[in-house]
């Protein structure tokens, strides 16, 4: 058992070095093989104020996780006969949007393709609900949706199932659709007939529900400047989209459903078929990896990767600002992994590739966002020329590392772009105006040094 336990001391390291870097207040684990759960922990505060810390029974949101359930519920009706994906969503909801003269089908809601760019509901009622911006939506009930997207047909930009555009709203039609076509409100939906069978019996969307458990997290503003906030959940103003609240010893029933292509404990919640139909990629993203090569794709409230470690890799974030999650899964392994954390910081979704790496028995710092992570953090600090004449700092924001040099008059900041980072010798591109000026990260023995320009400054200290 050894092995294995080393394994799961090297992920504690590293998500507890990340919670640290990016002051997470609290987080929660479960990873999955063979239809077990073979690991959880909590890690931090669940509520900082009473200083309860965080366990693998706690609650959070789950945010977008939450479209995966949508899809589900939908390949449910369909094998009932009660609607099929093909179907024009104008059969269904009175919003009579045709992008380019094209009718939505549901499909191409589930899979982000209808044509219709993000109209930005779910950012502004987060942000108005934890009192980060102004903008005020009085968006509550799938009328208000309706009235909200009223003019959206001058927003589209392209064919239904051309191009891929993250979209919300139509996530909250679909949610639309299940309870016209079921007779049922979307959560009791989904509560009879995805969480119920599958025994997660803590995964609630109404506010008063989470309010009676005793294991729910204090959803969290983690600030500019590191403080961590208490705030709320925005509810009633995200549901089929985004409103699930969950833990991970629940949503490990949930992966475990999908590893099993449709049935866990007996209880078959879906088809074979139709597990496989929301896996299946459908669309290809416009983004691509920034260090590595490789494309990613979605199907139906699913994301697919091809290319991790030779197999597929399944799975979908989800943030409500206050709250981030990350589901992942490999089905042709039998392994799974959930992280689900009251804040925003560290992406649980780089936690949980460095997780299923792990599993798969390899080195998680093969994965390049792993390794390139690394290799930020050791060249970020504090570099002087010869005998401390001039004075630098290489920092961290984002993805990307900047120089940045400040004086009592004057100051100058340049980002810097990765060209090569795998050899002894870190080479990137420093921006200035219309000019890329090369910039060299060498290792001497144990002195690093950094060739900027015409100076070689060397490493003296941490940020």
């Amino acid at each position: 058992m050894r092995p294995l336990a080393d394994k799961f001391e090297k992920l504690e390291d590293f998500i507890f070095r990340k919670m640290s870097e990016t002051n997470l207040p609290g987080l929660s684990i479960a990873a999955i093989k063979d239809g077990d759960m073979i690991y959880s922990r909590g890690f931090g505060f669940k509520n900082l104020s009473n200083g309860f810390s965080a366990t693998p029974e706690t609650l959070y949101c789950i945010g977008s996780v939450t479209k995966s359930f949508t899809c589900l519920a939908i390949m449910q009706l369909q094998e009932k006969g009660a609607l099929s994906v093909e179907d024009p969503i104008e059969e269904y909801v009175p919003l009579k949007i045709r992008p380019k003269g094209e009718p939505i089908k549901i499909w191409h809601l589930m899979s982000h393709t209808s044509g219709i760019p993000a109209l930005a509901y779910a950012e502004a009622v987060i942000r108005q609900a934890t009192k980060a911006s102004e903008k005020w939506l009085p968006i509550s009930s799938y009328q208000d949706m309706l009235t909200f997207m009223a003019d959206a047909d001058k927003w589209v930009h392209s064919k239904p199932g051309e191009r891929w555009f993250y979209l919300n709203e139509g996530y909250i039609l679909l949610g639309y659709i299940i309870e016209k076509v079921s007779g049922e409100e979307y959560a009791d939906y989904v509560k009879r007939h995805i969480l119920e069978p599958l025994g997660m019996k803590r995964s609630y969307f109404h506010k008063e529900e989470v309010e009676k458990d005793p294991d729910a997290a204090v959803p969290y503003i983690v600030a500019k400047n590191g403080e961590r906030i208490p705030s709320t959940y925005p509810f009633g103003a995200i549901l089929s989209d985004g409103g699930l609240i969950s833990s991970v010893v629940d949503m490990a029933k949930y992966v475990k459903m999908f590893i099993n292509y449709g049935e866990s404990d007996g209880e078959r919640i879906a088809s074979e078929h139709s597990i496989k139909e929301m896996m299946k990629p459908r669309i290809r993203l416009p983004h691509e990896p920034f260090i590595s090569k490789g494309v990613r794709y979605y199907g139906y409230g699913l994301g697919i990767r091809p290319d991790f470690f030779g197999y597929n890799l399944i799975g979908h974030g989800g943030s409500v600002l206050v709250s981030t999650a990350y589901m992942g899964f490999v089905p042709e392994k039998g392994i799974g992994v959930v992280i689900l954390a009251n804040g925003s910081g560290y992406p649980l979704s780089y936690i949980g590739e460095y997780t299923l790496a792990l599993l798969l028995g390899k080195d998680p710092m093969e994965l390049p966002v792993v390794r390139y992570g690394e290799v930020l953090d050791e060249l970020a600090g504090v570099y002087e020329t010869y005998k401390g004449t001039m004075r630098v700092t290489v920092t961290k924001r984002g993805s990307l590392l900047q120089i940045e040099r400040k004086d009592k008059y004057t100051e100058f900041t340049m980002p810097l772009i990765p060209v090569d980072i795998e050899g002894k010798v870190k080479v990137f591109h420093a921006i200035s105006m219309d000019m890329k000026v090369p910039t060299e990260f060498i290792k001497e023995d144990e002195d690093l040094f950094l060739i900027y320009e015409r100076y070689k400054l060397k490493k003296v200290g941490k940020i």
